[in-house]
């Protein structure tokens, strides 16, 4: 018996976060099945967790009433549940009409209202509730779940979502990847400035980790200065678990929701091109912690330094 009567739930992405938010419904007794592009990955993971799962999206689909997406991006979620012209391996191809789909990745506000507009003519429902908290908060099942959309469907999926973190429902369809994407954006500026911080303070001649424990009893303190610098930088371990181009990337659509609202962020502006040249410093696949990285070690460099003004 699954934790809600009959509801049958796919799962898309089985990554460093959708393994351990799956597992939690699983473990919360939801009938679930998953898929992911690595079939290795899903049917280990699924062996492990003692669930189903499935070699293709259409197969995902014919079998789920509501299917979870946790994937890079909106444009992947789009391919994964209309296909590319409707043609190849899809969702729709076999999910029966009423059946919905709540993405918690970190898509594009603009275009999850888009694909919620083609969906309901179709028959399908859809809420975005993008997440925060990083691995560590979906192994521990204490993720911010911003949730957008239709406050019944929302309402119909609630204990689901429960299993994996904390709800907010924070508006309409999109306020959730749009909230998601500010929060990143407000998180990549704290973790600027304490980096920038940091590198004056060791030059002045302070030890990082004393600075670090100052920022933490003071009103400096922020999410990074109390769970990344000494957990992630001072260390070198640079291993959150979450990249520096998803930063990036939510930055740029923080700034895109901005300039839809004709919101002036030059702050925000600012926070972008240097996270964008700290991500042409790193290369592609560098850990976000990476960008304090780029600030201690190579920020100064006269290299970097043109490339902040390139990108100004």
């Amino acid at each position: 018996m699954s934790a809600s009567g009959n509801l049958k739930i796919g799962f898309v992405g089985i990554g460093n976060m959708g393994q351990p938010m799956a597992g939690h419904l699983v473990k919360a007794g939801w009938e679930v099945a998953v898929y992911d592009t690595d079939l290795a990955k899903a049917a280990a993971f699924a062996a492990a967790q003692g669930c189903a799962h499935i070699g293709s999206l259409a197969e995902l689909g014919a079998r789920s009433d509501v299917v979870v997406l946790m994937l890079p991006d909106g444009k992947i979620v789009r391919r994964v549940v209309l296909g590319v012209d409707e043609a190849g391996d899809h969702l729709l191809a076999g999910m029966a009409k009423g059946g919905s789909f709540i993405d918690m990745s970190s898509s594009a506000p603009v275009g999850t209202r888009e694909l919620g507009a083609e969906l309901a003519q179709k028959g399908y429902g859809l809420i975005d509730a993008p997440v925060s908290g990083g691995v560590k908060g979906a192994v521990a099942g204490t993720l911010a779940i911003m949730v957008g959309g239709d406050e019944a469907l929302a309402a119909r999926f609630d204990s689901l979502l429960s299993a994996m973190g904390r709800r907010f429902h924070v508006g309409p369809l999109g306020s959730g990847h749009a909230a998601k994407v500010l929060n990143n954006y407000v998180s990549a500026a704290g973790l600027a400035a304490a980096a920038e911080a940091l590198l004056v303070a060791q030059r002045f001649g302070i030890d990082g980790g004393v600075l670090v424990d100052v920022l933490n009893a003071s009103t400096g303190r922020n999410n990074s200065t109390e769970n990344k610098f000494k957990q992630y930088v001072l260390n070198s371990a640079y291993n959150s678990g979450f990249s520096l181009d998803l930063m990036v990337k939510d930055i740029q659509l923080a700034m895109e929701v901005a300039e839809a609202c004709a919101a002036p962020t030059e702050l925000g502006h600012s926070t972008l091109e240097i996270w964008e040249a700290a991500q042409s410093w790193t290369g592609s696949n560098a850990d976000h912690t990476e960008f304090a990285r780029f600030i201690l070690e190579g920020a100064s460099t006269p290299a970097a330094t043109d490339k902040v003004k390139a990108s100004a």
